[in-house]
């Protein structure tokens, strides 16, 4: 499958490394030798040599890869979390997100080159924003892996839209 570039995204290519660069800004990246990429016309295409399961996969890999490159620079991509629990809540300190997740200290992460993080304090939402799906992926993991949500309350952050499997309790005595 072909990738249309979009308006405003230029990629150049040299051999096996490619560069993207939009409005959100520019990503490069080298991709295995086997497989062919070519521009014509503000189109992408990737080929391969043989029909070997190997090869078929680069295929499939390079070609996601270099969609994701052109929608990262032209969209962004956006991870959206949300706190859940009494006394729980972000907050952002300049760039810095500060958490209040039921420990004796609050948890400060800063963002990496290139991720921004919004935070909608009252509805205790946290958007971690960025041009590479995999860095954005990742730190949205490493957020949620400071309080993963239990199962008994549902307390911790998960992200929006995530179902937490409840249990009951403990079960009370019969006298």
């Amino acid at each position: 499958m072909p990738i249309v570039l979009p308006d405003k995204v230029k990629a150049t290519i040299n051999g096996n490394q490619v560069r993207v660069e939009g409005p959100k800004g520019s990503m490069e990246r080298t991709f295995r030798p086997e497989i062919s990429i070519s521009l014509k016309d503000g189109i992408i295409t990737v080929e391969r040599p043989s029909d070997e399961p190997q090869i078929r996969a680069y295929h499939g890999l390079t070609r996601a890869l270099l969609n994701n490159m052109v929608v990262g620079v032209s969209e962004g991509f956006e991870k959206v979390l949300q706190v859940e629990g009494v006394g729980y809540r972000p907050e952002l300190d300049g760039k810095d997100l500060i958490l209040y997740v039921g420990f004796s200290h609050d948890v400060r992460v800063s963002p990496p080159e290139g991720i921004t993080f919004d935070v909608d304090a009252r509805a205790r939402i946290i958007k971690v924003q960025g041009i590479d799906k995999q860095l954005v992926g990742h730190i949205a993991a490493d957020i949620r892996k400071i309080r993963p949500p239990e199962p008994y309350k549902g307390k911790g952050i998960r992200y929006q839209g995530e179902y937490v499997r409840r249990k009951a309790g403990k079960a009370g005595k019969v006298a």
